[in-house]
């Protein structure tokens, strides 16, 4: 395994144990907590996609400053804006989502006083 593959073994791993907490977890604090985990894991992976080298430069921001004789240079050389603009519009959408799955855990807990999702189940109400 080489050190540039490091990054995306993050990402899976992020994906892997946010999928674990949704999955297998009863808690549903800890269901939230693991759709975090998961969506953080999700943005990593888009970042990481979105991420080009070339060549030994670095790569540069997607910005045309030599006006248009510069830019089949600056298409080498610069990320991709598009997971970037999608990125920042998954960071929206999860805040909100959770902001909606925390509201509805305090409206679980105040109707069965629990977060356990058995006990939940087994209680009628």
């Amino acid at each position: 395994m080489t050190f540039s593959m490091l990054p995306y073994l993050m990402a899976f791993l992020l994906l892997v144990v946010g999928l674990y907490a949704v999955v297998a977890k009863r808690n549903v604090i800890k269901v939230i907590v693991g759709l975090a985990i998961l969506d953080y894991g999700v943005n990593l992976l888009l970042v990481l996609v979105g991420y080009r080298r070339s060549g030994t430069s670095a790569p540069v921001a997607p910005i045309l400053t030599g006006g248009m004789a510069n830019e089949p240079g600056l298409v080498a050389q610069s990320v991709d804006p598009l997971p970037q603009a999608l990125v920042l519009t998954s960071i929206v959408i999860s805040l909100s989502l959770t902001a909606l799955v925390v509201a509805l855990a305090i409206r679980l807990y105040e109707k069965y006083g629990t977060f356990d999702t058995e006990r939940m189940r087994n209680l009628r109400g």
